[in-house]
Formats: C-alpha cells, sequence, structure tokens
C-alpha cells in the first residue's frame, strides 16, 4: 500500500487557522512575518513600567515590529480613549496592561467587535465580564495573589506569628491592589498574632507611599511592621520611618512586592526585610504568544510568570540581575 502525504498550501492552513480561531469567538490573526501592534501603558512614573515600557519596545525593533506606544499617565479614562485609538488605527493586535479593571473592560470588547485580538498583560480587567478566550486571548502576568500570600508567608516567620502591621494599597480598583490585599489577608486569618492596624493606598508611588506612612505612623506609633503592595512605596515607607525616629529592618519589620533593584539593596543595607519578585520583562513572551496565536497554536487563559523572592540570604548575589 502507498503512503499519500498530504500538503497543505498556505492558504489552506490559513483557512484551518481561521476557522480554529473562530470557534473560540476570538477575533482572526493572519501568519506575517511583521505586525503593526498597540501597546496602552497605565503609567510610566516608576521603575517597574519603565522595565516593562522598555522589555516590550526592545522586542518589537528586535522582531523589526511597529509598535504603538501610549502612556495613559495614571488615568484609565485616558487610557480607555487611547485604546480607542488604536482600534480607529486598525492595528494587527492590542497589548493593554489596564490601569484598574472596571473602567477598561468596556474597550475589549470594542477590540473584539472590531475583529482586532487583545492581549492583557500585567493587570487584569474584570472576569465577569469578558473571559480570556473568548474575549479577549489570554492573560500573561504574575499571580498576584500568591504574592501577596507570599510576603504574609514571610511575614509570620519573621515576626514569629506576632506584628501590628501597616498596610500600603496600591491603586484603588487595580488587579495587583486587590490580590495582593486578599492573598496577605487570606494568609494571617490563620494567625491571630498578626493584626493590620491600618492600610490606605498610597497609589503604588514613592512619594505617597511616604506621605501615607508619614501620616499613619504617627497615628499608630506601635506599629512593627509595614506590608507594601510594591517596592516604591516600602522605599517612600522607609524615608518617612527614618525621619519619625524608627529604625526599618530593626523596631519595624518591613516586606514589599517588585523586586527592583533598589529593594534589593535596602535589603542589603538591612531596612527593607524581603520582597516578592513581580518580573516586569513582557516583551519575549508577549510577542511570542501573538505569534502562537495566530499559528492556531493553542493559547491558556492564563499564562503566569515565574517569580523570585528576595531577601537577605540572596539579595547580594541577584542585585545585577534585578531591573
Amino acid at each position: 500500500m502507498k503512503t499519500r502525504t498530504v500538503v497543505l498550501t498556505t492558504a489552506a492552513l490559513a483557512v484551518t487557522i481561521a476557522a480554529a480561531q473562530a470557534a473560540t469567538g476570538l477575533p482572526k490573526l493572519a501568519v506575517k512575518p511583521t505586525y503593526r501592534v498597540c501597546f496602552n501603558q497605565s503609567e510610566m512614573d516608576n521603575p517597574w513600567r519603565l522595565a516593562q515600557t522598555a522589555s516590550m519596545q526592545d522586542q518589537a525593533k528586535k522582531l523589526g515590529w511597529t509598535l504603538i506606544f501610549t502612556n495613559a499617565n495614571g488615568s484609565a479614562a485616558k487610557q480607555a480613549s487611547d485604546v480607542r485609538s488604536c482600534i480607529a488605527q486598525r492595528v494587527d493586535a492590542i497589548f493593554l496592561t489596564p490601569r484598574e479593571e472596571k473602567p477598561l473592560t468596556p474597550v475589549v470588547l470594542e477590540a473584539k467587535k472590531a475583529n482586532i485580538p487583545v492581549f492583557i498583560i500585567d493587570r487584569n480587567v474584570d472576569d465577569t465580564v469578558v473571559k480570556a478566550g473568548t474575549d479577549y486571548v489570554t492573560f500573561i502576568g504574575s499571580d498576584f495573589y500568591a504574592e501577596g500570600k507570599r510576603a504574609a508567608e514571610w511575614l509570620v516567620k519573621t515576626t514569629n506569628g506576632k506584628a501590628k502591621v501597616i498596610e500600603l494599597l496600591g491603586s484603588t480598583g487595580s488587579s495587583p491592589a486587590i490580590d495582593r490585599e486578599k492573598g496577605f489577608h487570606d494568609y494571617i486569618a490563620k494567625y491571630p498574632g498578626i493584626q493590620v492596624i491600618a492600610a490606605q493606598t498610597g497609589n503604588f508611588t514613592r512619594d505617597e507611599g511616604r506621605k501615607v506612612m508619614e501620616a499613619l505612623i504617627q497615628a499608630h506609633p506601635d506599629a512593627t511592621a509595614v506590608y507594601a503592595h510594591n517596592d516604591e512605596m516600602a522605599l517612600g515607607a522607609i524615608t518617612a520611618l527614618e525621619a519619625a525616629g524608627r529604625k526599618p529592618g530593626k523596631d519595624i519589620t518591613l516586606v514589599s512586592i517588585d523586586g527592583q533593584k533598589s529593594a534589593l539593596q535596602a535589603i542589603i543595607d538591612g531596612k527593607l526585610g524581603a520582597t516578592v519578585e513581580c518580573n516586569p520583562r513582557f516583551g519575549v513572551k508577549a510577542f511570542q504568544t501573538l505569534k502562537d496565536y495566530a499559528a492556531g497554536k493553542p493559547i491558556a487563559a492564563r499564562l503566569i510568570n515565574q517569580d523570585r523572592f528576595f531577601d537577605a540570604s540572596n539579595a547580594k548575589a541577584m542585585l545585577n540581575s534585578a531591573f
């Protein structure tokens, strides 16, 4: 018996991929040597955002893609407008890092209606309204809930389960703030000796973290620990605590999230106890996911980054690998 080899033509392959994408309800994306894509950034006011943007821009340049970059400057309304501008420009795809969940959800549906695939990176949209694999391709990012839990685990162990905690919250309504708070609180619920005595948003910025800590440490001088939703707020808190006569790392314990180089240096200096990494380098993974999607490969609804953990045991060795 002779074996007959079937070779799919480029046109037939395109039809097969289009059919697979149509079955999910997602917009089609053709296989092309280069793409014209939008990257809608939420803000550019801290090292994490700068590193994320540089990663996306560097990878686009390496691949020869056209990257249309927008900066919402901390405004969810402006970011929604930025996405709509990208839709109007008929780009091949959109990479969106939503500043807040709910305000950015409608534009995901608008992009779908315009047959433009959306890839959500870093922060999420409201998954009670839109679904990965149906309304947008996938979420690529860290597990914010796990980050909060890891911070809590370290704090419980370091303080022997006894601490009065001031919590510096991230931007209200953002998925990292929501999940980092929940992950932390769910874990410490098992340890009645760990009490959050005050919590206030510092909007993920160093200056607001400093100002909030100035007020909270005066109102709660009995605080023995600080949990900050990111390194920038933790570093601002260290400045405020020192100005108030406290000794970070000695009479008050701090833990945060992000893993930026200045935070690792603060660990080396003995002022910050630990930080959970939230990797900002999305470029390679984001663009490869787009290429895989165009090629018709199955894409998981959530693609979770593997993040490291830094404390006094490894901060010095890992310093140069941090962003």
